[in-house]
């Protein structure tokens, strides 16, 4: 269940703590972005490696939110989501595979022993537990966890998978020797039984004591960066929980772990994402969806941190996420992480990394960078804080009479360039959208409009209209009508 503590700070290392809990990527949620619920019941799929758990989980989602593929162990951190089972809010948890065969290399051991870990820490939380076993296939690491499991006997619901149209069921009923209540025979593949198992799930829980809790929309933010700069570390840190797994193996994170907390009555919502590399170094098909969930991640999310290894610099990659960010208009805050491994940590060290970075980013001038070590705890203030103007801005939306007015004293300080060639008029400009942030201009020939002339226009808006710290989107349309006789007509 979700702790609930008063938001406050802890004096040491700059630490928010927070009010958190951990959920999925839940971009398509049932429930409107600005309701929560509180207590929801947590509900823990558990069980060994490929016996069918993300896909279940998948199927009580109603959509596709953990990584399912054949190879053994795909999941690794908890992936969880607001659920909807039967009408009841509930925390739907899929936990990695229960894994106690020995692995073919250490930094696999060590990994396993992690995911062991992590899925055990859910057991005692969970409200229920489903325990996922294969019809037919009972294997040594499926009794260690049946054992493990006895302590929580009365929160257990048996759902033997892989019983479609009948198949295995002789071998199945054996299952009921455990003396949890009788096997529920399932398909999450092919949706057989789902409204059974849903059943058995809801009488299991206390929907007297879940409140709906309806907040200002969160700020969602996603971790970005090339792998091992200390995302799931920074994740970590934010949300006051271990929910993401901390390794020094590149690769560790694949599903996209989600975490929420309070800074100055603001809710975070945190998106911890698979390190995104190279096509070159991209070879498994789980590595591949873990990079394309990353990706995706950017419709999801309002701004990016983008994790920079500050030993390492900047990379292609980082150019890549950056490039992407920019053309769904999201803010981005450059973080360069492992600030506590400089030897020169000045204001000159910092200032001079800052314009490489300018020059690097010519066209993100824009963006605010920040130094933190996600490990000591240092800088998250001035991140959290840099992050809330950020926000500030995407949001904001301003009168149309207010743009106007800006424009014509643009306009007069720099006149559009005119020719025989060159001509055209701008007539006005509104503010279409925001979040992303996005203005319209009506101009009489909008295709004779120079590039340089739109990033002076570009430029003026950020400055002068309060936009300074965000990408800005601009669209010209043909326009014979002036602003004072448009608003005369309406």
């Amino acid at each position: 269940m979700t702790e609930k503590r008063t938001p406050h700070f802890l004096k040491q290392n700059d630490i928010p703590t927070v009010e958190t809990s951990r959920n999925s990527l839940t971009a398509e949620t049932q429930f409107s972005k600005d309701k929560t619920y509180k207590n929801m019941p947590m509900v823990v799929i558990a069980g060994r490696p490929n016996v069918g758990k993300s896909t279940l989980f998948n199927r009580l989602m109603r959509r596709k939110i953990a990584i399912t593929d054949p190879t053994p162990g795909v999941t690794r951190d908890p992936v969880s989501a607001q659920a909807s089972i039967n009408g009841i809010p509930m925390l739907l948890v899929d936990t990695g595979g229960y894994k106690r065969e020995p692995a073919v290399t250490q930094q696999e051991a060590v990994l396993d022993e992690l995911v062991v870990q992590r899925s055990r820490a859910f057991f005692g939380k969970a409200d229920v537990i489903i325990l996922v076993l294969e019809a037919g296939l009972l294997t040594g690491e499926d009794e260690e966890l049946i054992t493990e499991l006895r302590p929580y006997s009365d929160r257990i619901v048996l759902a033997v998978n892989k019983t479609e149209g009948g198949r295995n069921l002789a071998d199945a009923w054996n299952y009921a020797r455990f003396g949890f209540a009788p096997p529920i025979f399932i398909s999450a593949e092919h949706g057989d039984n789902m409204q059974m198992l849903m059943d058995a799930v809801a009488v299991r829980v206390d929907v007297s004591r879940i409140e709906e809790d309806v907040s200002a929309l969160s700020i969602r933010i996603a971790i970005m960066g090339k792998p091992n700069t200390g995302k799931s570390t920074l994740s970590n840190r934010l949300t006051h929980s271990d929910a993401s797994i901390v390794s020094d193996y590149a690769g560790t994170t694949r599903d996209v772990v989600e975490g929420e907390f309070v800074y100055k009555q603001r809710l975070f919502k945190v998106l911890d994402t698979a390190g995104i590399r190279r096509k070159s170094k991209v070879q498994e098909n789980v590595e591949y969806y873990s990079v394309n969930r990353a990706i995706k991640t950017l419709d999801a999310c309002d701004i990016v941190f983008l994790l920079i290894d500050v030993r390492d610099g900047l990379t292609e990659q980082d150019k890549k996420i950056c490039a992407l960010a920019s053309e769904r208009g999201r803010g981005i805050i450059f973080v360069l992480n492992k600030w506590d491994t400089q030897e020169d940590k000045s204001k000159k060290a910092f200032r001079s990394i800052m314009e490489h970075i300018r020059i690097m980013f010519g066209h993100m001038h824009y963006a605010p960078i920040v130094a933190i070590s996600a490990l000591e705890g240092t800088g998250i203030i001035d991140l959290l804080n840099t992050a809330l103007t950020v926000a500030e801005q995407l949001s904001r939306k301003l009168d149309t009479a207010i743009v106007n007015a800006a424009l014509q004293d643009w306009l007069v300080q720099y006149p559009p360039p005119a020719s025989k060639a060159l001509h055209f008029k701008i007539r006005y400009m509104t503010q279409t959208g925001i979040n992303p942030v996005s203005f319209l201009i009506f101009a009489t020939k909008p295709e004779s409009v120079p590039e340089s002339y739109i990033a002076y226009l570009k430029n003026r808006i950020r400055s002068d209209l309060g936009y300074d710290k965000i990408p800005v989107q601009l669209e010209l349309r043909a326009s014979r009508i002036n602003w004072e006789n448009r608003r005369q007509d309406n």
